[in-house]
């Protein structure tokens, strides 16, 4: 079984089915729904122009997204998603990130 660690490991689809054989394997949940939860403020988004961007928060606040992914992978979790649920150009064109890269 794949270590239940941020970051350490990185499944193909050939592994992900191997294990469908074995378990059904969890999906984490919803990201935004536990981003809420923390009550950030426009100071945690990196100032009001990206308050609601919480793909932002991978930059100003990447110790809450890793906090969220821990907890799904400690509630049981085989699989987590990034936080990029908006994370395309149009999106992110309202707050002006479109061609931001890091």
């Amino acid at each position: 079984m794949a270590d239940k660690k941020p970051g350490k490991s990185i499944l193909k689809k050939a592994d992900i089915r191997e294990l469908l054989k074995e378990k059904i394997l969890l999906l984490d949940g919803g990201m935004g729904t536990c981003l809420q939860a923390f009550n950030l403020t426009a100071k945690d988004f990196g100032g009001d122009k990206y308050e609601g961007c919480n793909e932002y928060l991978n930059i100003t606040r990447p110790d809450v997204v890793k906090s969220i992914h821990e907890a799904y992978l400690k509630a049981g979790a085989d699989i987590i998603e990034t936080n990029s649920f908006a994370g395309s150009t149009i999106t992110l064109a309202e707050f002006e990130l479109q061609n931001k890269e890091n």
